[in-house]
């Protein structure tokens, strides 16, 4: 009488797993083969001289850091920081602000 159970309880396990979509499974599936290529590549990033990794990881920051201060498209939390620096930097459409502009709006204040 046991063994009857545990045959019904798999069978609608196994109903419930066939009911979820399809889509659910790829996504999973891509899920895990990311986790498993990150951790290949991460491997082999260690072995790379800590200069030249420091390096790039220095450039590509300082890239991705002038894209979102230029763009505005910075993490939320970092909003309060990129308003104190962004007037030093150029922005998005500055250059067709400026070049709207008369030029004798300047001398005029």
């Amino acid at each position: 009488m046991g063994s009857q159970i545990l045959v019904f309880a798999a069978t609608t396990t196994l109903d419930r797993l066939q009911k979820i979509p399809r889509d659910f499974w790829i996504k999973a599936g891509l899920a895990i083969a990311a986790v498993i290529i990150v951790f290949i590549v991460i491997q082999k990033v260690l072995k790379i001289n800590k200069f030249v990794l420091g390096g790039i990881i220095f450039v590509g920051g300082g890239l991705m850091w002038f894209n979102w201060i230029y763009h505005r498209t910075e993490p939320k939390f970092l909003t309060p920081l990129v308003d104190r620096i962004a007037p030093f930097f150029p922005s998005a459409g500055a250059y067709e602000t400026t070049q709207a502009k008369n030029p004798g709006d300047e001398k005029k204040k």
